[in-house]
């Protein structure tokens, strides 16, 4: 009942598995999820291949390599920024934790 009514927190061990859920299982089922729907739905399969075909097609090589690099840098600061936000909360509960012995 106390952690119905926010009197205890979640626990330290429960956001270090709710982390990783969020940084690995969780891009993994969406990469999988789109291209389930992409592939269940035609129409959505030809506009997602036209539209691709024609994108990689407007850009050269170079801009193609520079637009992976930037793909693979904003998901890198992604998952940096969710890391960050997770060892907030761990500190928030371990300074949290501190005071109340006090």
């Amino acid at each position: 009942m106390d952690f119905l009514t926010f009197k205890t927190f979640i626990s330290t061990e429960a956001l270090i598995i709710f982390y990783y859920l969020g940084a690995i299982i969780l891009p993994i089922f969406l990469w999988f999820m789109l291209s389930w729907f992409v592939r269940k739905y035609k129409l959505l399969e030809i506009t997602y291949k036209n539209g691709k075909e024609f994108f990689w097609k407007l850009l050269t090589k170079k801009q193609q390599i520079k637009f992976i690099i930037l793909f693979l840098v904003s998901f890198l600061f992604m998952e940096l920024f969710w890391r960050m936000l997770f060892e907030f909360l761990i500190a928030y509960m371990q300074i949290r934790d501190a005071l109340l012995q006090i």
